[in-house]
């Protein structure tokens, strides 16, 4: 099915047009969307223990909390969903807690799993390792912090290669050049991707597509 989703100009979450389409829409500009979720939920069963503590953090419409559902239910896990923009927010069809507030500036408590699915390209540069440090400080003893992110390509014609991937993946599902292009220039100044030298040295990656990786920050057990 074509996606309605209206691309504006000047791209943002706060637009209720946006966020009436996110869902269908993210899943034609990423493919691997679901498969990446999927990993995210295995994960979520490896490390949230009975009684534990778990951010979603950017929580858009509620898609992680939605695959972490079945273990949150049966470990009796806390659950709190961080979504800064209220349009995106009032779509939500995930579990509770939802808040809506900058996933920045929130006031986390120590958790065992939290998750920054495709948020951190959206973040102010300047801000970005700070809020991974302060993210790993609070992540307890045999917990875990997940990140799925856009990142700068490598120099050189490898990353022209990697580039072209993300595109030809686009087209592969239905998606039109002219929407492409369109969405690549809305975003122009609001989604940076990531430095993946800011990541910490701990760092592993589970998952790869193109120009999007997912690591696994997992804390010492003592």
């Amino acid at each position: 099915m074509k996606s309605s989703l209206e691309i504006p100009q000047h791209w943002t979450f706060r637009s209720r047009a946006v966020a009436k389409h996110f869902d269908q829409h993210v899943r034609e500009s990423l493919p691997w969307y679901d498969l990446a979720t999927n990993a995210v939920a295995h994960f979520g069963r490896h490390y949230i223990p009975r009684n534990g503590v778990v951010y979603d953090i950017g929580a858009s419409t509620g898609n992680i909390g939605l695959a972490l559902k079945e273990t949150l239910i049966q470990r009796q896990a806390r659950f709190f969903a961080v979504e800064e923009s209220r349009e995106m927010a009032d779509r939500y069809e995930g579990p509770p807690q939802l808040v809506v507030a900058d996933a920045v500036s929130y006031d986390y408590k120590p958790f065992d799993f939290a998750v920054c699915f495709l948020v951190l390209m959206f973040l102010p540069v300047d801000t970005r390792a700070s809020f991974l440090r302060r993210l790993q400080g609070l992540t307890k003893p045999g917990g875990a912090l997940l990140i799925v992110d856009k990142v700068q390509m490598p120099p050189g014609y490898v990353g022209t290669a990697f580039s072209r991937l993300t595109l030809q993946q686009k087209l592969a599902v239905g998606a039109k050049p002219d929407d492409i292009l369109r969405k690549e220039l809305s975003l122009a100044g609001y989604q940076r991707p990531l430095d993946p030298l800011m990541l910490p040295k701990a760092a592993r990656t589970f998952f790869q597509v193109g120009e999007f990786i997912g690591w696994i920050l997992a804390a010492p057990e003592r």
